[in-house]
C-alpha cells in the first residue's frame, strides 16, 4: 500500500483556530485506514466520508450519561474535532451508567475528565472543555469555535446531552439563531425521546420549542425517576448515528423524504419498541416561527 497524506488536524493558537495546511490532504494515511477500516468499507462512507468526518466539529452539552458515550462514539469514529461542555461533577451515583468515569474522578469536572480520557482513547482528536453551564448569556463563547469553523465551510453539529429543561430551551434557541444543526436526546425511567433540527436545510420540521413550549411543565429526569444504564446507553448510541449519519449527508435535502430530520422518535424500554411521529413547524413558536424582516430596500419578507 503505498504512502498515504495523514489527515487533516486543527490546533487552537491563542483562542484562534489554525489550520494545519501542510496536512490537509485528500487520502487517508495506511495508519487511518487500517484504524477505520470497518467505517470505510461502507460505501455510504468511503474514504471521502472518513475525510469529511475527519474535517467535522461537534459540541456536546453535557456529559452524562448520554454525553460522554456519544463522545466516545464520535471520538474514536474519527471526528475532528469535539467541544465539551458541563460544569457538573462525577459523583458515584454517576458510575453505573456513565462508563467513562471510575471512583478516581469523584468529584473532578465531567468535562475536563472526558476530555484527558479521550486524548489517550482517539489522539487524533481535538478536544476543548469548558468547565461552566451553558445558558443564552454563555452561547456565544461556548459556540465560537463551531461557528468559526462553520464560516470556513466545515461540517458542524451540536449535541444536546442534557437533561436540565432550561438549559434544553436556551441550546434550541441558540442553535436556531446561530443556524446551527441540533440532535437532541433524552432518557427518563424507560421513555426516551430522540430528533433532530436544521432550520437551514429543513425549516418546516420546527424545533424543541414547538414540541416543547417553555411554559410547559416538565418534572420527569433520570435524578428523579430512575434510569437503567443500558437504556441511556441505546439513546446515546442512537443519538450518535443520527450526528454521523447527518454529518456525512447521509440523508436526502428533500423535505419529502428526509429520514432524520423532522421526525421525533421515541423508545420504549420496557417493551424494547420505537415509534416515531412527524414534526411540523408550529408557526406561532416564539423561537423558529416565522418573522417579518425589512430588507435593505425597505420591503418585509418572511423568514
Amino acid at each position: 500500500m503505498s504512502k498515504k497524506t495523514p489527515l487533516s488536524h486543527a490546533e487552537v493558537l491563542c483562542g484562534h483556530i489554525h489550520i494545519d495546511n501542510e496536512h490537509c490532504g485528500h487520502t487517508l494515511s495506511d495508519a487511518d485506514y487500517m484504524r477505520y477500516s470497518r467505517q470505510v468499507l461502507l460505501p455510504e462512507v468511503g474514504e471521502a466520508g472518513q475525510l469529511q468526518l475527519a474535517d467535522a466539529s461537534v459540541a456536546i452539552i453535557g456529559l452524562g450519561g448520554l454525553g460522554q458515550l456519544a463522545a466516545q462514539y464520535l471520538a474514536c469514529a474519527g471526528i475532528g474535532r469535539l467541544t465539551l461542555i458541563d460544569m457538573d461533577k462525577v459523583e458515584v451515583s454517576n458510575l453505573p451508567r456513565q462508563l467513562l468515569f471510575n471512583d478516581a474522578d469523584i468529584g473532578l469536572n465531567k468535562a475536563r475528565v472526558a476530555k484527558k480520557k479521550l486524548n489517550r482513547l482517539a489522539p487524533q482528536c481535538t478536544v476543548t472543555a469548558y468547565e461552566t453551564v451553558f445558558s443564552a448569556a454563555t452561547s456565544a463563547h461556548h459556540f465560537a469555535e463551531v461557528l468559526q469553523l462553520k464560516q470556513q465551510g466545515k461540517r458542524v453539529l451540536v449535541l444536546d446531552c442534557t437533561d436540565n429543561f432550561a438549559t434544553r430551551q436556551a441550546i434550541n434557541r441558540s442553535c436556531i439563531e446561530a443556524a446551527l444543526p441540533l440532535v437532541s436526546a433524552s432518557i427518563a425511567a424507560f421513555s426516551g425521546q430522540l430528533f433532530a433540527v436544521d432550520q437551514m436545510l429543513f425549516p418546516s420540521g420546527g424545533c424543541y420549542h414547538c414540541i416543547f413550549p417553555a411554559q410547559t411543565r416538565v418534572s420527569q429526569s433520570c435524578s428523579t425517576q430512575g434510569v437503567l444504564g443500558p437504556s441511556v446507553g441505546v439513546m446515546a448510541s442512537m443519538q450518535s448515528l443520527v450526528a454521523m449519519k447527518l454529518l456525512l449527508n447521509m440523508d436526502s435535502c428533500d423535505e419529502s423524504k428526509s429520514a432524520l430530520l423532522g421526525r421525533f422518535w421515541r423508545f420504549d424500554a420496557k417493551s424494547l419498541s420505537w415509534t416515531a411521529a412527524t414534526l411540523t413547524r408550529d408557526p406561532h413558536c416564539d423561537v423558529c416561527g416565522p418573522k417579518e424582516v425589512r430588507s435593505s430596500s425597505d420591503k418585509l419578507s418572511k423568514l
